[in-house]
């Protein structure tokens, strides 16, 4: 009998061109993703009307500020018209009494 195993081979082995091909056709639309999905800020000049991360952060803590000092003093909404603003713990220290009397 003749040894098999010295002649073992694989009949459907995929060539070396063809796995190098395809590895660098997903390289290539890998590196075309990222491209197109993925552009670098950096890149980009700055637009009249927009906003840079850093312009939003300092926009968000000037609305917060403004915010906390509406919520905690006391100011006229309309004067003529009568009608106040008040820190939110006497608003509700009022709402509680008015409530509680009925």
């Amino acid at each position: 009998m003749s040894d098999s195993s010295s002649h073992f081979s694989f009949p459907h082995r995929t060539p070396v061109f063809t796995t190098i091909l395809v590895l660098v056709c997903m390289a290539v639309f890998g590196w075309l993703a990222r491209k197109v999905y993925a552009p670098h800020a950096r890149a980009v000049d700055k637009i009249e009307g927009v906003r840079t991360p850093a312009d939003r952060a300092a926009l968000l803590a000037e609305h917060r500020t403004k915010a906390h000092a509406e919520a905690t003093t006391y100011g006229w909404v309309d004067q003529k018209a009568g009608v106040v603003r008040l820190p939110l713990d006497r608003a509700v220290e009022l709402t509680v009494q008015e409530h509680a009397q009925k």
